[in-house]
């Protein structure tokens, strides 16, 4: 198992940019694969963006592709989440959550950050 704690939500204006956090303790963090999720006031969790275990291979949704970038650093145990231009659609609780590398499902959730955009 691995601990996941968010950090660097808050509100920020559209248009601007904000940075999110995940820190991993536990096992070593390249063992896994990391991912960022968001849930929007009345709507499911959707799958924002992943990096896998050897930081190699990215995934983005469509929604937010171009405009944020999802980063590891390894000797940091942190993944990052820069959000760049967001709008208010981009308003809802972001969640890391991590799995071992070449598991299908995502197990280990963090406890979610807000992010409110204005507009």
């Amino acid at each position: 198992q691995v601990q996941l704690v968010e950090s660097g939500g808050g509100l920020v204006q559209a248009g601007g940019s904000l940075r999110l956090s995940c820190a991993a303790s536990g096992r070593s963090n390249s063992r896994y694969d990391m991912g960022w999720f968001r849930q929007a006031p009345g709507k499911e969790r959707e799958f924002v963006s992943d990096i896998s275990g050897n930081g190699v291979s990215k995934r983005y949704a469509d929604s937010v592709k171009g405009r944020f970038t999802i980063s590891r650093d390894s000797a940091k145990n942190t993944m990052y989440l820069q959000m760049n231009t967001p709008t208010p659609e981009d308003t809802a609780v972001y969640y890391c959550a991590a799995r071992v590398v070449y598991s299908v499902r995502y197990d280990n959730w963090g406890q979610g950050t807000q992010v409110t955009v204005s507009s």
